[in-house]
């Protein structure tokens, strides 16, 4: 999870670039580099360092910086958290585009830390690390492997399109029932852990309220965009990879478009607009406002894509359900 930083700017910068077993370190100021083992204590070790060293000098805010690497670094940001220093989960592409920028074409360990840390400098408004809470954590996890088996049930029921042994055939039909089987009984504990938690479940029956949004986009939803709430217009639909971007040039106006964000949360997204353009009256008037103006039916679903989770944010930031309710 993230929250928005302060408007102070950070001139203490600790960079790590995560692997496996051991992190890269870029300090600033003063480009000290050096190596240590992925392990708490010598984390701890580190960073309370260089909070003596951040009183001593008097350098102002201190700021940890490193990239999102798959859960290597959770024992990063789970320091940063136990001794109360700001840090800064990257997204790796965004700051791959920043060494281009600077002109690094070439990546090492030590230069890659070396460019987080001035990513850290250079960059406004980072968004700062803010741990989940267990209850979201184990949603993640329980939603994360839910996934990965209808994926898995997915590409078993094309194969069995194409069979003619019979034995290949008997061993897919096998494993396509268990998948099943197991497929149900994830989506069970899922709604049975959502039920159970007071917050998670008010904040799925706020997201019900709006007409469309079922049971899976508020799952989703919940898992996979937790900040969702604690943003601006802007920020909601940016996040969910569904907001439209300038493309101009001199005189040119290319079409605007999309980028980025979050892939199963537009997934989710998009399936419930196509609902939403059928059975929910402001978004279907939305939608076909668009079409009236020329506009093409992928754009006006994406539109109102971007509607859904703008009103979503609000309705989770406000706390209030939606206010047209009364006519779903």
């Amino acid at each position: 999870m993230i929250i928005s930083s302060p408007d102070s700017v950070f001139n203490h910068i600790v960079a790590f670039d995560v692997g496996k077993e051991s992190l890269t370190i870029h300090v600033l100021p003063g480009g000290d580099r050096f190596a240590i083992a992925n392990k708490p204590k010598a984390i701890r070790k580190l960073l309370t360092a260089q909070m003596r060293r951040n009183a001593n000098l008097s350098l102002g805010t201190l700021l940890v910086v490193c990239e999102a690497t798959g859960g290597y670094e959770r024992h990063v940001l789970e320091i940063c958290v136990e001794l109360g220093i700001a840090a800064h989960k990257a997204h790796g592409s965004r700051v791959r585009h920043f060494a281009k920028y600077l002109g690094l074409i070439a990546k090492n360990d030590p230069l890659d830390a070396r460019v987080l840390a001035l990513f850290g400098l250079k960059t406004e408004d980072l968004r700062l690390y803010a741990p989940l809470t267990p209850e979201q954590e184990a949603l993640i996890g329980l939603r994360a492997r839910r996934d990965q088996i209808q994926a898995m049930l997915l590409a078993e029921t094309n194969r069995l399109e194409h069979v003619r042994d019979a034995s290949v055939s008997r061993s897919l039909k096998d494993h396509i029932a268990m998948l099943r089987k197991a497929l149900a009984a994830f989506e069970a504990r899922i709604v049975a852990h959502i039920q159970a938690s007071e917050t998670l479940a008010r904040k799925a029956a706020l997201m019900r309220s709006l007409k469309c949004i079922g049971p899976g986009t508020a799952t989703v939803l919940l898992a996979y965009m937790p900040e969702l709430g604690t943003f601006n217009k802007a920020g909601a639909a940016c996040m969910a990879g569904v907001a439209p971007f300038d493309d101009d040039s001199g005189k040119s106006r290319l079409p605007r478009h999309i980028e980025a964000g979050r892939a199963a949360v537009r997934k989710a997204l998009y399936m419930a607009a196509l609902t939403a353009i059928w059975h929910n009256p402001i978004m279907k008037s939305h939608a076909e406002k668009l079409r009236r103006k020329g506009k093409p039916a992928k754009v006006a679903i994406t539109a109102v894509m971007r509607k859904l989770i703008v009103t979503l944010n609000a309705i989770l930031r406000t706390g209030e359900p939606w206010k047209h309710t009364q006519i779903a």
